[in-house]
């Protein structure tokens, strides 16, 4: 068994999300009448926690502020449960194979824990997942933290393991600590951007992703 434990992103890769997320933002901002961000920035920052990810959009925002544009962001984006409709094609198969091949699987999200649990019931996905990290209860991506706790309670090495994600801070944070990482093209950041960070591969279909952590 090459890896015994496979860590997955949530938004965009397993889950198809981001467009949901950065409309959900717009639709904050517009209401709060905060200065406009074009669809592509608000998708650029899925990944990262939500107090990083604003602090990026809107420099010296203020607590306040900041508490406002998340509020009514949440209002936006739970409006629409998310449902095993929304999961990428082929999700529950890999999930399923994986699992009776005996690989533990996890996930490490820029997500809040409250926002993600809902998700990770209402996906379909919670059998899947005993070991999860969120950003609000541990560091942000790109910090390496979430996947150093997610080891440690698994009593596994970084080379036990290999990251899955759409993101550059999904490929980064692995990077930092020596872990194995394959990036996914269906969510955020594109081929070149996400090979600047030395994934083992960088695929395009559901199929390749199963044949590199599957084998």
């Amino acid at each position: 068994m090459k890896y015994r434990k496979v860590i997955f992103d949530w938004d965009g890769t397993l889950v198809d999300s981001v467009d949901h997320i950065a409309s959900s933002l717009q639709q904050a901002a517009r209401e709060l009448e905060f200065p406009e961000r074009s669809h592509e920035e608000l998708r650029h920052i899925v990944g990262l926690g939500m107090e990083e990810a604003l602090n990026r959009l809107y420099p010296g925002i203020t607590r306040d502020d900041m508490l406002r544009l998340r509020k009514t962001y949440a209002g936006h984006f739970f409006s629409r449960e998310t449902t095993p409709e929304h999961l990428f094609p082929g999700v529950p198969e890999l999930l399923t194979d994986l699992t009776s091949r005996g690989r533990q699987l996890a996930v490490a999200t820029g997500k809040s824990r409250p926002g993600f649990d809902r998700g990770l019931q209402s996906s379909g996905l919670a059998p899947f997942f005993r070991l999860t990290r969120c950003a609000d209860e541990t560091a942000s991506k790109p910090d390496p933290r979430m996947l150093l706790e997610i080891l440690e309670a698994a009593g596994l090495h970084p080379g036990d393991a290999i990251m899955v994600g759409d993101t550059i801070y999904d490929l980064e944070m692995a990077q930092r600590i020596g872990m194995p990482a394959v990036g996914v093209t269906w969510g955020v950041h594109s081929e070149d951007q996400l090979k600047k960070h030395s994934p083992v591969a960088v695929v395009h279909r559901m199929d390749d992703l199963h044949d590199i952590v599957g084998g």
